[in-house]
């Protein structure tokens, strides 16, 4: 990518072509508050990078538009994922681990369309690996033969393992362990590091107890370059639901992307909204560092070549049976 900083940049013009149709809608004063249509299911887990949906939620953006939108809340991807196949759930907000997707689009092609996703590197922080903040380990390298925790899910395991193994870590023991445990589980000697998603760093950093080996880990270690857009998470909708409701599906994502609008311009504003939705309240939601996020219409061939490589890494490994092509999934209007 010629401009690293580029992925994340979009126009307003950009913004409000994510969905004209549905724009529209949300400025017709008739269509406010008439909930009238299907509900709209849409799983999450409690990470900071969910926060569009939630803004979209807490400000209203949906119930604007005339959605009926419940929020189901997952301890990770894998089952946000599950209840998609099931149809348990119409689709995922960010933060929904893409290889996680991925696999479900194995089971079931052709199970959703992403309208978004959450590109994070070592400058828009998710990731990163953890350590008690005493700890005599500062380097990933000095991980060699430690005991280490992931977020749960066959995204998370396969990318720590593979990073832990590029950083010369070798011998280190990996455990699944949900993402709210992963500070309590240092402080009390269980493991020597976890590998994370925010808002854990910053929860562990601002109560004393752990502190950041380092960050942006995965645009490093799995794409080649700490300034990589790395595609881990993603909004999504079923395709089932989208072909049943067309016209739902553009207002939910125009409603949505009122929610990137937010937490691209009034971060701050956007921020409290964490509260409720991940384990980080009040004064401390200042300080979780931000994703960003990319809509189905600002994606270049470079994003999709990053995108593409994410995705290589599981096939190439066996994690997933097959190649999964990127381009196919990401939503058309």
């Amino acid at each position: 990518m010629s401009n690293p900083e580029q992925f994340h940049r979009a126009s307003r013009r950009q913004l409000l072509q994510a969905g004209a149709a549905g724009v529209a809608v949300l400025a017709a004063p008739a269509i406010v508050g008439a909930q009238t249509g299907p509900k709209i299911r849409i799983g999450f887990w409690p990470v900071a990078a969910g926060l569009p949906f939630f803004a979209a939620l807490e400000k209203g953006y949906f119930k604007e538009a005339g959605l009926d939108v419940e929020p189901l809340k997952f301890a990770g991807a894998q089952q946000v994922m599950e209840a998609m196949l099931s149809g348990r759930g119409d689709g995922s907000a960010n933060g929904t681990g893409t290889a996680n997707l991925a696999i479900g689009e194995i089971a079931q092609p052709g199970l959703f369309k992403i309208f978004c996703t959450n590109p994070s590197n070592v400058k828009y922080v998710l990731d990163e690996f953890i350590t008690g903040k005493d700890s005599a380990i500062k380097t990933m390298a000095d991980l060699k033969g430690k005991r280490v925790a992931s977020g749960p899910g066959i995204q998370n395991t396969t990318l720590c393992k593979t990073m832990l193994e590029r950083a010369g870590a070798t011998g280190a023991t990996v455990t699944e362990l949900p993402i709210g445990q992963h500070v309590a589980s240092l402080v009390a000697g269980q493991v020597d590091a976890c590998y994370t998603l925010e808002p854990t760093g910053t929860i562990g950093r601002m109560n004393g107890t752990t502190r950041v080996i380092e960050a942006g880990v995965v645009a490093k270690y799995i794409l080649g370059d700490p300034m990589a857009p790395w595609h881990g998470g993603a909004g999504s909708l079923t395709t089932e639901f989208i072909k049943k409701n067309p016209e739902v599906s553009k207002k939910f994502i125009a409603a949505y992307a009122r929610g990137v609008e937010l937490v691209r311009t009034k971060p701050d504003e956007a921020r409290q909204f964490m509260k409720g939705y991940t384990a980080i309240e009040g004064p401390l939601t200042a300080e979780v560092p931000l994703a960003s996020y990319m809509l189905y219409n600002e994606f270049k061939p470079s994003d999709i070549a990053y995108f593409q490589k994410f995705y290589d890494l599981f096939s190439d490994k066996g994690i997933f049976e097959k190649k999964v092509p990127v381009e196919p999934l990401i939503y058309k209007a």
